[in-house]
């Protein structure tokens, strides 16, 4: 695909973005959203405060230029960011932008160390990564608007009900305005909503919380500190709302196995692990649901997990509290740890093990899985924000 010259080039500079990577990104950052405030909506502004985005971001630059003579090495990263860019609607125009600034970025980092050579380089890697993603993504537009009920862009759904699940969470069913059919989709799937708050537009990914099928999407959305969006759906969102909606994506699913089953959540984890639950409980597969909370109050969908272990032999289920309040009986107190988790798996490791909640409770969940057999193929999980090590 590219030049010996080229691909010199950019291993060249494999030291260099090992050193000021982050410098790189969190500089192209901060130069994109003052020059393109349009773009703004695609950034949880949390995550860019937190460091999260940029340092994800050179991660992904640096495994691109150490990678750039053997790009398959980075196949199995793509499909994650192509269903990411479509589920917040990224579209071939805003390649051009990003790509301006990102040389500019690197430019104005390192100086005269980018030379001529140097940044002519890395416009005609990313232009060909560009083009990769852009065809890409216009086939998974296009696939999302050819199926039965499904659409690109956003399509205008109400709020048919609001239920809370907990002290911090609270249940959404949206139904389509137009009273058109609904698309199947995959358990772990998440949709974006387009967002208007007090005049600015957010787009935030949350989790589908039920089974596909249903004649309306139901996304369960905690409450959190000082969030825009999740304060605004809790607070201000009424049933008989619309809102816009993109198309659901992501490609953190279950699969089609049959052997069993551990879905360790922790917080709102829970989300799209219930998803999985809903869809796969009369399967017949063993299915065993490990829950952490920190105590009874923000406990969401308890109740629904108990029935449907009461309703379906192959599903049982374990709550682990940190702190249970005086009247709460969890299974257990304290933390998920490897004693628990291994009494729940087969003798052969030959199990399945989802895992999703904060980043700290899921390196733990994955350190655990890897010291007690479990192949790290069998270890599945996903991050809310941008993608980070877990090991």
């Amino acid at each position: 695909m590219f030049s010996a010259q080229t691909i010199a080039l950019i291993k060249a500079t494999v030291p260099v973005l090992q050193q000021h990577g982050e410098a790189i990104t969190t500089h192209f950052y901060q130069l994109m959203l003052r020059e393109h405030p349009e773009l703004k909506a695609f950034f949880n502004e949390a995550h860019q405060a937190h460091g999260t985005q940029a340092r994800a971001l050179a991660g992904a630059v640096l495994a691109y230029a150490a990678n750039i003579d053997r790009l398959e090495a980075l196949a199995g990263a793509l499909p994650r960011i192509i269903q990411k860019h479509v589920s917040l609607g990224v579209e071939a125009q805003h390649y051009p932008i990003v790509g301006q600034c990102l040389l500019r970025a690197i430019k104005e980092v390192l100086g005269d160390a980018a030379t001529d050579d140097i940044i002519a380089a890395w416009g005609e890697a990313y232009t060909a990564l560009a083009n990769i993603l852009i065809a890409a993504e216009e086939q998974v537009y296009q696939d999302n608007a050819a199926k039965s009920g499904g659409w690109r862009g956003t399509r205008a759904f109400k709020v048919a009900r609001k239920e809370p699940e907990s002290d911090l969470i609270t249940s959404f069913y949206l139904e389509p305005s137009d009273g058109g059919p609904l698309p199947a989709f995959q358990p772990g799937q998440y949709l974006t909503l387009v967002l208007n708050v007090n005049g600015q537009e957010l787009r935030r990914n949350y989790s589908l919380s039920d089974a596909p099928g249903k004649p309306w999407l139901r996304i369960s959305v905690k409450r959190e500190a000082g969030g825009l969006a999740s304060n605004w759906l809790h607070d201000d969102v009424q049933v008989g709302q619309e809102l816009r909606v993109q198309a659901p994506a992501g490609d953190f699913v279950l699969d089609g196995a049959t052997r069993p089953l551990v879905l360790v959540t922790g917080g709102v984890g829970i989300t799209p692990a219930m998803s999985m639950l809903e869809a796969s409980a009369a399967s017949g597969r063993p299915i065993h649901f490990i829950h952490a909370a920190r105590h009874g109050g923000v406990h969401a969908f308890r109740d629904r997990v108990e029935e449907l272990a009461a309703q379906h032999a192959n599903v049982s289920a374990t709550y682990v509290y940190e702190q249970p309040r005086d009247t709460e009986l969890p299974h257990t107190v304290g933390r998920v740890n490897q004693d628990l988790l291994g009494q729940h798996l087969p003798a052969d490791r030959d199990v399945d093990v989802y895992f999703i909640g904060p980043k700290p409770f899921m390196q733990a969940i994955y350190q655990i899985g890897r010291d007690l057999g479990v192949q790290s193929n069998r270890l599945r999980y996903e991050f809310f924000g941008p993608m980070e090590a877990i090991a």
